[in-house]
């Protein structure tokens, strides 16, 4: 059960990995993959932008999960 839940946080930080490069590119926000991306990362990513304002215009709530999600998969093992 462990191993599937950490495979589970290492697919999702690809989709966040995946989310964070699309804000680098222009790209069409209602085509259905960026969609998705929105709809799978943004339940995670909103709580910690309202906790966390940008330091010099610059978002680090991705940062702060990737922190979070490494914690996780520290205490599953």
């Amino acid at each position: 059960m462990q191993i599937l839940l950490v495979k589970l946080i290492n697919l999702y930080e690809i989709v966040l990995i995946v989310r964070i490069v699309l804000t680098w590119v222009p790209h069409n926000p209602y085509h259905p993959a960026a969609r998705f991306l929105y709809r799978v990362t943004d339940p995670v990513l909103m709580p910690v932008r309202k906790v966390v304002p940008p330091i010099m215009g610059m978002d680090i709530s991705p940062i702060i999960v990737f922190i979070g999600l490494g914690f996780l998969k520290r205490m599953l093992f």
